[in-house]
């Protein structure tokens, strides 16, 4: 068992208005040195090992978890933690 971690991010130059939001209150709160802030999300994935896992990660990605107009998206595959 392996756990994926995928991170998805807007591209540069999309707008971000969340982003732009929590750069602003952290501006205001007295936190000047923000320039900017951007917005993503992480996805955590526990999956069935196969010597194709990371292509299908990718086929995840582009078919489901990114949209590939306006976001990017990287990933590490790492041992699942067993409890």
């Amino acid at each position: 068992m392996k756990k994926v971690i995928v991170n998805v991010t807007l591209k540069s130059g999309v707008l971000d208005p969340q982003g732009k939001a929590i750069q602003e209150s952290l501006n205001s709160l007295g936190y000047k040195e923000v320039q900017q802030a951007r917005v993503g999300k992480s996805i955590e994935l526990q999956v069935d090992e196969g010597p194709d896992l990371e292509e299908r990660v990718k086929e995840m990605c582009d078919k489901l978890l990114a949209n590939p107009v306006i976001e990017e998206y990287s990933f590490v595959v790492e041992e699942a933690v067993r409890s």
